[in-house]
């Protein structure tokens, strides 16, 4: 374990980056996502919160991305499979947790495993709705604003249904 002193005298403690080189390929990876999107913000102590995310980036440089490189590089398809699936299942679930492989999915795509690059292609529609949705969002907001501006008689009847038909070609699209 790695122990990390809060001011008030409590700890907190993070398995041992070198336990998880026993772990599943893709586990180091879904614990630190957890760990930066669950815990780290519940840590009252600024310095226990510095130390910990500087923990979690050594586990993704040491750890999580070299193993993770390492069995997309290598011809073990059953593991990468495996990986995928589980990496599938965790992007149903919660994406920000698979973000860091995002970079990788491109080289699964041009894999000749048809099930291999089902998967990469599955998790990287996941990503692909997940920014459109973010962005229909945004274009969402800002087409209310401009609903406004034009019921206000700020801005004309043309400008408006410009910005409303950008964001209708975006929702449809």
């Amino acid at each position: 374990m790695r122990i990390f002193n809060k001011k008030d005298g409590g700890i907190v403690q993070v398995i041992d980056k070198e336990k998880m080189k026993d772990w599943p390929v893709e586990l180091p990876l879904i614990f630190v996502e957890y760990m930066r999107e669950k815990k780290v913000n519940t840590y009252d102590d600024p310095k226990v919160k510095k130390e910990v995310s500087k923990y979690l980036d050594e586990i993704l440089r040491d750890i999580a991305m070299p193993r993770l490189i390492s069995l997309l590089k290598e011809e073990k398809e059953e593991e990468i499979i495996m990986a995928l699936e589980r990496l599938k299942e965790l992007a149903q679930k919660n994406l920000e947790m698979v973000k860091p492989m995002r970079p990788y999915l491109d080289d699964l795509l041009k894999k000749k495993n048809k099930q291999i690059v089902k998967l990469a292609k599955s998790i990287s529609e996941s990503f692909a709705r997940a920014e459109k949705n973010k962005l229909l969002a945004e274009k969402r907001k800002l087409m209310q604003e401009k609903e406004n501006l034009f019921l206000q008689g700020k801005i004309t009847a043309e400008e408006y249904a410009k910005y409303r038909k950008e964001y209708l070609l975006l929702k449809k699209g």
